[in-house]
């Protein structure tokens, strides 16, 4: 057999999410219309994060990090699925392959943990509020961004530079709709059983302990959350935390589905389906859900409409 990556500089085949042809143009309605609800939601997010000073909280600084992940998160793959509806031409090159697959994995590594941050954030304030200016001060945020970022990137990049050195000596037709370890490693045409259990492991350290940790710290929230004599203080802890679990749950219970299974159990229509849900769903719902569940947000966005509406008529009447 020969050894090194016999598929270097040719084009690999996307087959999309679905292969029925009368409904392409319907979904490229459908995906286009969602990636850019998305892109606006998560872009509005940030710079009402960036416009108001009393969102300037260690919370929404890492939300808004949240929001930049997911915007661009959903800029990896769902444009060239959109375009794949409408064009007979299915193809990506080998190094637009590996750049997609590196920057999905870093992306996806970084929101892991990033969810992960914002638990503990909501866990120190609801549990020791006396300690928050000290355990969330600005040194220690941006600490965790960069540990965020610095660890996805690496994991990303170790994982990428090995699979894109394995010999793709099978078909070169992905069946997915982007360049996903998973699906690639079907192509191979050696024993990849050992680093199956690798991909098993990194998923295990970048997705479930995170997960586990954001049990826990909402567990203790929870518990702590009804021992308050305040009726008012516990619904508002609760909406907080309610709505982060739900963006945390929906984004590791699909993604832990599609890395943590063998390749033996493995059926290419259910991957699609599953990744649909991180890959559009999530960066979709994230903003909305944090938005329409907090007061805080909510209120902001309302002061910033009728500052708008305000000028506008000033401007108005100044014609005049």
């Amino acid at each position: 057999m020969k050894t090194g990556n016999q598929s270097f500089g040719t084009d690999f085949l996307l087959v999309g999410l679905f292969q029925y042809g009368w409904i392409n143009s319907l979904l490229f309605v459908v995906i286009a219309t969602l990636f850019t609800v998305a892109l606006t939601g998560n872009i509005m997010l940030i710079h009402l994060i960036r416009l108001n000073t009393r969102l300037h909280t260690p919370m929404y600084f890492l939300l808004s990090q949240l929001s930049i992940v997911d915007l661009m998160y959903i800029s990896t793959t769902v444009p060239k699925m959109a375009v794949s509806f409408l064009s007979q031409s299915k193809t990506i090159r080998f190094l637009g392959c590996e750049i997609q697959t590196y920057v999905f994995l870093a992306l996806g590594g970084t929101e892991a943990l990033l969810l992960g941050f914002m638990s503990y954030d909501r866990y120190v304030a609801i549990c020791h509020p006396l300690h928050y200016p000290m355990l969330m001060s600005k040194k220690i945020c941006c600490l965790m961004v960069a540990c965020a970022w610095a660890s996805g990137s690496i994991n990303a990049f170790i994982h990428t530079l090995y699979v894109f050195q394995l010999p793709f000596c099978r078909s070169r037709l992905i069946n997915h709709f982007f360049c996903e370890v998973p699906a690639l490693l079907s192509l191979v045409c050696q024993d990849t059983s050992q680093y199956e259990y690798t991909v098993l492991l990194s998923g295990l350290i970048i997705l479930l302990l995170p997960f586990l940790a954001i049990l826990a710290s909402y567990a203790r929230v929870l518990i702590v959350v009804f021992q308050m004599s305040s009726g008012k203080g516990q619904a508002k802890a609760v909406s907080t935390c309610s709505s982060h679990l739900i963006v945390a749950s929906l984004f590791y219970a699909t993604t832990l589905f599609t890395y943590t299974r063998p390749h033996s159990l493995r059926s290419p229509s259910r991957d699609k389906a599953v990744a649909v849900f991180y890959t559009i769903v999530t960066p979709l719902l994230n903003p909305f859900i944090y938005s329409l569940r907090n007061k805080e947000v909510t209120g902001a966005v309302r002061r910033l409409l009728g500052y708008w509406i305000c000028c506008r008529k000033y401007d108005f009447r100044s014609l005049y």
